[in-house]
């Protein structure tokens, strides 16, 4: 089973090239893959030249959404209840950078709760997540 197809590979592949070339910049999420029997969500802005290697937000669904790395082999061979696995959104679109997404799923403890901290901001600024009604 494979969650990326060669497009959605390239396009990570692309982010990888040029966050070498300029660090500082802040990626929109390209993949969104989740587990359909629980509360893990991964978004991925990256993919490393070993075509294993993402990077990006990852939730487990523990209460505690981190930036980093993770291996996609490693997601694509769990194995989840009624022999599901898991899968990618296919329908997933984000106007949110990662940075931002980061942080309200920091101060939401989840990307699924940060998913609706997020619809209703209206600037593209981290910092006013913390203004929002909880």
């Amino acid at each position: 089973m494979t969650l990326l197809s060669p497009g959605i590979r390239a396009m990570l592949a692309a982010n990888f090239e040029h966050c070498l070339r300029n660090p500082r910049f802040d990626l929109f999420p390209l993949v969104r893959l989740f587990n359909p029997t629980g509360r893990a969500v991964w978004l991925v802005s990256e993919i490393y030249p070993d075509d294993d290697t993402l990077y990006g937000l990852a939730d487990l669904g523990l209460g505690c959404p981190e930036l980093g790395i993770f291996s996609l082999r490693e997601i694509e061979a769990i194995d989840l209840p009624l022999g599901m696995k898991i899968a990618r959104d296919l329908v997933f679109t984000t106007r949110r950078r990662l940075s931002v997404w980061a942080e309200a799923s920091r101060l939401a403890g989840s990307i699924p709760d940060a998913a609706e901290l997020l619809s209703r901001l209206v600037r593209e600024d981290a910092s006013a997540i913390r203004l929002l009604p909880r």
